[in-house]
Parts: C-alpha cells; sequence; structure tokens
C-alpha cells in the first residue's frame, strides 16, 4: 500500500525542486596556459611499433599564457587509436583553484578539441572546451585554450 499526499503538497515539493539552485555555477572564462611537455612516455603495446592500443602518460608543468610562471600541473593518458593520426586522451589540469578535467582527441600534426567534462574547487561546474595546440614541430610545449561556460 502506498502512501497517498495531496495533489497540492506534491506540486509545491516540485516546484521547490525546480526552483533550487543546482549548484554553484562558473562565469564564463577563458582561460589560456602552457603546458611544458617534458614527461610524455609512450608503451608500445600490442604490435611491435606505432599501434593502436599504444599508451602515452604524462604529468607535466603548466604556465600561464606568457609562458614565464609556473601555475599548476597535468596528469593523464592517451591510447593511440589511429597509428600515425590520433590519440584519445583524458587527463586533469591542476591550478590553485581547483581541477580541470578534460576528455578527446590529440591529433598527429593537427589542433585539436577536448571536451571539458568538469573540475573540482572553483571549476566544479565547468563545461566548455579546451584547443590544444602544439607550440613547435617536437611536440615540447603545447597551449591550453580553454573556453569554459557554466
Amino acid at each position: 500500500m502506498g502512501l497517498s499526499l495531496p495533489r497540492s503538497l506534491v506540486a509545491a515539493a516540485l516546484l521547490l525542486a525546480a526552483s533550487a539552485p543546482a549548484g554553484p555555477a562558473v562565469a564564463a572564462e577563458k582561460l589560456n596556459l602552457v603546458e611544458h611537455a617534458t614527461t610524455d612516455a609512450v608503451a608500445d603495446v600490442g604490435a611491435k611499433g606505432d599501434s593502436a592500443g599504444d599508451l602515452l602518460t604524462f604529468a607535466n608543468e603548466i604556465y600561464d599564457e606568457a609562458d614565464k610562471t609556473k601555475v599548476g600541473s597535468d596528469n593523464g593518458f592517451c591510447i593511440r587509436t589511429v597509428p600515425a593520426k590520433a590519440w584519445e586522451c583524458y587527463f586533469a589540469v591542476t591550478l590553485a583553484k581547483g581541477q580541470l578535467t578534460v576528455g578527446g582527441p590529440f591529433y598527429d600534426g593537427a589542433d585539436s578539441t577536448l571536451a571539458v567534462t568538469g573540475g573540482t574547487g572553483e571549476y566544479r561546474a565547468a563545461r566548455g572546451d579546451m584547443l590544444l595546440h602544439s607550440r613547435d614541430k617536437e611536440g615540447s610545449a603545447y597551449d591550453f585554450r580553454f573556453d569554459l561556460s557554466d
């Protein structure tokens, strides 16, 4: 047997739930950072040489837009999906205000856009995207251009 509640009480509860804030919002923000790719390591998994399933791991320092001041770090991994062309990556960028998590493609020789999937601290409600751009042919540094929204 179920408990029967008056319709007005149910309607009031639904209205209250719908009007409650979903959590802290993140104001729209653009954030430009530079990663120094000094720890990137590829594990050759499966077929010898560059092949699907290879694993790229990293934990690098992150600098401000001017590439002068260290402002944080990143930590993550990528799985090779298309040899000589693409990886699929997941990582977190840790800054003073919290972490931003991202996931998406990393292309050999081309820019890519990854999804901002969330975060912690002041970034806990973050959504948006991150443009990933190589600063040189060697892959020693990358621009991380975040376009965040709430």
